[in-house]
Order: structure tokens, then sequence, then C-alpha cells
């Protein structure tokens, strides 16, 4: 059973990542080489855990106890070197991440499972140079943002691990409370992020078309698909409403829907006049700085919500 996890990179995902294991209760090594993200980690891990708190999802010593067990270090070899599974969380660079795996295999001991938390990048690639004893326990671990609270983790079976391995890496994941997809081929995006794409080209098609207002299509998807998808997949929704009904539609819309294998215009022209959303006041709505923490935590909230909702029908 692995019960010692460590993650390397302190950023968004790294961090979350951690706070998850932990509040598993596993004991957690972290790693994050910058001292200014590393001073942010802490009191990021802090805050999440309060508001779990807050909203009765964990106790106020739950939580004390789960930072607890998070070792915090800008040491690569002291993080890892008893690390029985770890899983890296650093930019989405192959060369970064070859370079870091080859030194995980200097630094870890053999049996350590190496992970990586992408859906872009190939793992035959990433793990390309390395011992085949080591190609053995490598695989991907997709998690969601924010890690901490979306239940989902992508975990590849491509072919290079035994199903004993893989079934004792889901059982980690599985113990941090998370849903596990078990993803069968190498293919960029995985599952999840495959299934998001495809709803958000057609989303930035009907804004390019002025169909409706963003705030309309964004109300049209949280309380038509995605309210249900919450707690009914597709496969299960086109059971439900009928195979002939699904491919009668099927032949009506896709020939008029987006079909791009690109980038929106409508979205490149935006980044060009660098309205990025949250981080620059501006995407597809204005975002006053002053009120975004509220706002994120607003989010977060909501997502808590759906989480305990979402434990009654798992």
């Amino acid at each position: 059973m692995l019960t010692r996890p460590g993650v390397v990179g302190g950023g968004t995902m790294g961090h979350g990542i951690a706070a998850a294991f932990a509040l598993a209760g596993c004991d957690v090594a972290l790693y994050e080489p910058a001292e200014a993200q590393r001073e942010r980690v802490r009191p990021a891990i802090e805050a999440a855990y309060a508001l779990l708190a807050e909203e009765e999802v964990i106790t106020s010593t739950d939580a004390t106890s789960a930072l607890a067990r998070i070792r915090l270090t800008d040491n690569l070899a002291a993080a890892v070197h008893d690390r029985d599974f770890v899983v890296e969380a650093i930019p989405e660079r192959m060369d970064l991440k070859q370079k870091l795996f080859a030194e995980l295999d200097r630094l870890c001991p053999p049996e350590t499972i190496f992970a990586s938390n992408t859906s872009s990048l190939p793992l035959a690639e990433m793990m390309a140079g390395l011992p085949g004893r080591r190609r053995a326990r490598m695989m991907v671990t997709h998690w969601y943002n924010p890690p901490l609270l979306m239940p989902i983790v992508e975990l590849s079976f491509f072919g290079n691990m035994a199903e004993a391995l893989y079934a004792e890496a889901a059982a980690l994941h599985e113990a941090a409370g998370k849903q596990v997809v078990k993803v069968l081929k190498d293919v960029p995006g995985l599952v999840a992020n495959r299934i998001q794409q495809g709803v958000a080209r057609e989303v930035f098609s009907l804004i390019e078309q002025g169909v409706a207002t963003p705030e309309d299509i964004d109300k049209a998807l949280k309380f038509g698909p995605a309210f249900r998808y919450a707690t009914t997949g597709q496969l299960e929704v086109a059971d439900f409403g009928g195979l002939d009904v699904w491919c009668t539609v099927g032949d009506n819309l896709l020939a008029v829907m987006d079909d791009r294998r690109d980038a929106n215009p409508l979205l490149r022209r935006r980044v060009a006049e660098g309205k990025l959303g949250v981080k620059s006041g501006e995407g597809f709505y204005r975002w006053d700085a002053d009120t975004v923490p509220e706002r994120q935590r607003a989010f977060m909230k909501r997502l808590i919500h759906q989480l305990k909702a979402s434990r009654a029908y798992a």
C-alpha cells in the first residue's frame, strides 16, 4: 500500500495535490525550489482547509493534523529519497520533465512509482532514456483544478505498467477521495479535457455568432447539460433518452455545428488584445480586482457544496 507520496512543484496544482494526500492521512513531502512560491504554500493550504472546515467537510483538528503531515522543502533529494510514489506538477515542457525524471531515477528507491500531472504530453516521450525497470513504474495521474476539491483523477494504463501496480496507485488516489478514471490509450487531452474542449469549441462559436450573451450561454450550460452531467454521464443520458433519438438529433445538428481544428478566432483575438480573464481584469466578463477574491471564494464554496452532494450517489 502506498502511503508516502512526494510532490514536485508547489504551484496551484502541486500544493493542492499535496493537501489532498495529507488530508487522506499520508505523510507528504512537497518540493518547491522557488522561495517566493514556497512561502505561499502553507498559507494557501491553510486557507483551503479553513474553507473546508467552515463548510463542515472536515474539522479544524483534521486541518491541523493534515498540515502537520506536509513536509515542505527546497531540497529535491531530501524530498524524494524515501518516497514510494512521486508526482511532478512542474511546467508543461517536455525537456523539464525528462530532466526531472532522470534526476528522480537517480534519487528515488527502485520501487518508487513516478507520475506526471499532465494531460497534454505523451508518457512514452517523458520516460524516454530511462531504464526499462523504471518505465514499468511510470504513469500519468492527471488531477483537475482545484485538485483538493475536484473529485476526478485520470490515471494512465498504457501497457507499460502491471495491473497490480496500477491498482496500488488507484487505491492511493481513491483513499484521497478521488474518482479514478482509467485511461487505456495515450491520446492528447486524455478523457476529461477532450470532452471539455468539445463543449468549449461550441460555446465560443455561439458567442462568435452572437447567438446569446456570455451570461446566457453560461446559464444554459450550468442549468442545462452541466446540471444533469453532475449526476449522470453522457452515455447514461443517451441510453435514457434513446439512442435512436440521439442519432436523429446528431444528424440534424452536427453538420451545422463548429468543426474547427484550432482555437476560435474570437478567443485568439481576445488573447491578442490582452483580455485574458481574471489575470488581466477582462475576458468574456469584467473582473474588478477588489472583488475577485470574494468571487473566487464563492466559486470554491459552490464546488464544496457539489462535492458534498456528489458523495450521496458516487
